[in-house]
C-alpha cells in the first residue's frame, strides 16, 4: 500500500498541529522533511521515540517542531508511522503536509489510518466504528460506552454468541458425517436450550441500539404544562441561558423552543412547548397542536404543574395526553405557599419533584430523575452495545436465523437444515464483527470518518 499523509488535528489555529504519515516509506519521508537538531539520523530512530528539530520543504525551512516515530507493527495502523508536530495554524500545517507529499506521500482518504489498522489486524470492525463514536461523543456516558466499544466490549459479546452457535454447528456436522462414531445420542433439548440462550442474548443486544441512540444523539425530552406553570423558567434553568421568554402573560410561548443540554452526564434534546389550554387565538392554537405532536415524539416528558395554584381541567387533560409516557412529574414554585392537591399527582405519577425553577439546586434533582426514568442511569456502560444501523441489521438477521434454527429443531426437520440456519446466523455475526465482510461495507463504514484518523 502507498504511504499516506494527512493533518490529524482540526484545521484551525491552536498550540500545535500534527501531520501523520503511515506506510513503508513513512520513516524515509520523515527523514527528508525533518532534521533533528541533535544531528541524529531519523532512519535510525527506534519506535516510540521523539526528537526536536526543524521542518523543511526542500531547502526552505518551514518551522521547528517534534518528530515521533512508531515502528511496525507497534503503531496505530500496524505500519511504520511518523507524526510531525509543528506550531498550530492552518497555513503552517498545510505547508508541512505539502512537504510530505513532495517527499513521496499520497493524500490519505477519510478514515484511512483506522481502515489500515483494521486491515492490519490491529482492531475489529466494531472497534474501528467505535473510534468515530469516541470522536463524536458529546456527553460523559456516551464517551464511556464508546471507549468500552473501542476496547472490544461489543466484539467480545459477538464472539461469545458465535462460539455457542459454532459448537452447535460442529456437533451437527459430526453427527451427519460420522453418526456411527458418536458416543452419545444427539440431545435436541440441550441444543435447543443453547439456541434459546443465544436468541435471548441477541434480543438484549438489539434492544441496546435504542439506548445507544439516546446516549449518542440525546433523549428527546418535552417540557409541557398549562400556561404560566414555569416551563420557560425551567427551560432557562436547564440550559443556563435566557433561551425562552418568561412573562406573567399566559400563552407567551407560542412555538417550540429547542436546545440540547447535558444533565448528570445524560444529553437531553429539550423542547419548551406551548402551554396546553383551550384558546381562540389562532397562533396559540397552532402552538398547542405542535406541542401535542412534539409530545408524541418525546421519549421523556417533564410535566410541570404549579404548586401555588389548584389543579385545573387543563392539568388533567395533560395527564391524559401523557399517559403511557415516561414522565418526570415536576411540582414547580415550591418557594410559594402550596395549594395544589399533590396527592392527585402522586396517585397518577407516583413520584413528584417539588422544586423551584428559580433555584439552581433543582437541576441536580431533575437530572437524577431523568437518568432513572430513562433507564440510562442503570445502563452497564462497559458491556458493549449496538451503535449504528449496520450493526443493528446484522444482529437482527443473526437473531432471525437463530430463531429459524430453533423452530426447525423443534419441528423435527433434518439436522443439516438446522445446521445451515445456524451457519447463516454465524455469517451475520461475523459480518457484524467484521471478520467476514465485503469491501463495500468497509468503505461505507469509513466514509463517515474525518481525514487524518
Amino acid at each position: 500500500m502507498q504511504t499516506i499523509a494527512a493533518i490529524a488535528t482540526p484545521p484551525a489555529q491552536g498550540g500545535i498541529a500534527v501531520i501523520r504519515v503511515s506506510g513503508e516509506d513513512a520513516v524515509r519521508i520523515a527523514a527528508e522533511v525533518f532534521r533533528p537538531l541533535s544531528g541524529r539520523s531519523v532512519t535510525e530512530m527506534k519506535g516510540y521515540t521523539a526528537c526536536y528539530g526543524e521542518i523543511f520543504d526542500g531547502s526552505t525551512r518551514l518551522d521547528d517542531g517534534v518528530l515521533l516515530i512508531y515502528r511496525a507493527p507497534h503503531s496505530y495502523t500496524g505500519e511504520d508511522t511518523a507524526e510531525i508536530s509543528c506550531h498550530g495554524g492552518v497555513y503552517a500545517a498545510k505547508r508541512v503536509l505539502s512537504a510530505c507529499f513532495g517527499a513521496g506521500a499520497s493524500p490519505a482518504q477519510a478514515g484511512e489510518f483506522t481502515k489500515r489498522a483494521l486491515l492490519n489486524g490491529k482492531m475489529s470492525l466494531t472497534q474501528a466504528e467505535a473510534v468515530a463514536d469516541v470522536i463524536a461523543a458529546q456527553n460523559e456516558q456516551y464517551l464511556l460506552c464508546a471507549g468500552a466499544q473501542r476496547e472490544g466490549a461489543l466484539y467480545r459479546r459477538i464472539r461469545a454468541y458465535a462460539d455457542e452457535l459454532l459448537s452447535i454447528v460442529t456437533l451437527i456436522q459430526a453427527w451427519i458425517d460420522y453418526p456411527d462414531e458418536m458416543e452419545d445420542e444427539f440431545d435436541g433439548n440441550l441444543e435447543a436450550d443453547k439456541l434459546s440462550r443465544v436468541i435471548a442474548e441477541l434480543d438484549r443486544l438489539i434492544a441496546s441500539h435504542g439506548e445507544g441512540q439516546m446516549l449518542r444523539s440525546g433523549i428527546p425530552c418535552a417540557i409541557v404544562g398549562r400556561p404560566n406553570v414555569g416551563k420557560s423558567t425551567l427551560m432557562n434553568l436547564l440550559t443556563g441561558t435566557e433561551r425562552s421568554i418568561v412573562t406573567d402573560i399566559e400563552g407567551t410561548t407560542r412555538d417550540i423552543v429547542e436546545e440540547t443540554v447535558t444533565l448528570g452526564g445524560v444529553m437531553l434534546r429539550l423542547a419548551d412547548c406551548a402551554g396546553i389550554r383551550d384558546t381562540q387565538d389562532t397562533v396559540e392554537h397552532i402552538g398547542v397542536e405542535r406541542m401535542i405532536k412534539k409530545l408524541g415524539e418525546a421519549s421523556v416528558v417533564l410535566a410541570v404543574f404549579d404548586l401555588s395554584r389548584p389543579l385545573t381541567d387543563d392539568d388533567r387533560r395533560l395527564m391524559e395526553l401523557i399517559g403511557g409516557k415516561r414522565v418526570v412529574c415536576i411540582a414547580n414554585k415550591s418557594d410559594l405557599a402550596e395549594i395544589a392537591d399533590v396527592s392527585e399527582l402522586e396517585q397518577r405519577f407516583g413520584k413528584v419533584l417539588r422544586i423551584s425553577a428559580k433555584d439552581e439546586d433543582s437541576i441536580r434533582v431533575i437530572a437524577k430523575a431523568v437518568s432513572e426514568i430513562s433507564g440510562l442511569g442503570s445502563l452497564d456502560l462497559t458491556s458493549g452495545f449496538i451503535a449504528n444501523e449496520r450493526q443493528r441489521l446484522c444482529a437482527e438477521a443473526a437473531r432471525d436465523f437463530t430463531a429459524q434454527a430453533l423452530d426447525a429443531l423443534g419441528s423435527g426437520m433434518t439436522l443439516d437444515a438446522v445446521g445451515i440456519m445456524c451457519e447463516n446466523a454465524l455469517d451475520k455475526l461475523y459480518e457484524l464483527s467484521g471478520e467476514q465482510v465485503s469491501e463495500t461495507v468497509v468503505d461505507n463504514v469509513f466514509r463517515r470518518f474525518c481525514v487524518g484518523k
